[in-house]
């Protein structure tokens, strides 16, 4: 299973699977900003393993790309995780930047009026390419 290697930051996919439910990987480009795609739900039981993958991230790198279009589930749990990790990038002066990708998180980020509270991308290249 790919949860019981360590993970290489280095460039290289990083894929932690937790049962079924969710699972992250993520992608160096450059230096300074990785991408973190997530697939499956965001709800109670898999929002503190998300605070936990955001956390390494946000404090390593300047950009982080949080890819959300192939979530299926985002409920309050995860909507708080979202909101403490762009409280903790903007107190680093990094940035954390949403792909939605998907009518699921969109209407939960706009249903409580948290869609403004982040910058968001169209998609991964334009989330990598904005400035910042």
């Amino acid at each position: 299973m790919s949860g019981d290697l360590p993970a290489d930051h280095g460039g290289t996919d990083d894929a932690d699977e937790i049962g079924e439910v969710i699972r992250f990987d993520v992608v160096s480009h450059g230096d300074d900003a990785r991408v973190m795609h997530v697939v499956g739900e965001i709800d109670t039981l898999t929002a503190p393993v998300l605070r936990s993958r955001l956390d390494e991230q946000v404090s390593t790198v300047r950009l982080l790309v949080l890819d959300l279009s192939d979530v299926t589930f985002l409920g309050s749990a995860g909507l708080a995780v979202l909101v403490a990790a762009k409280d903790d990038a903007d107190r680093r002066r990094h940035t954390l930047r949403l792909v939605p990708g998907s009518r699921i998180v969109t209407r939960a980020l706009e249903a409580t009026g948290l869609l403004g509270l982040f910058e968001i991308a169209d998609g991964v290249p334009q989330a990598l390419g904005a400035a910042g």
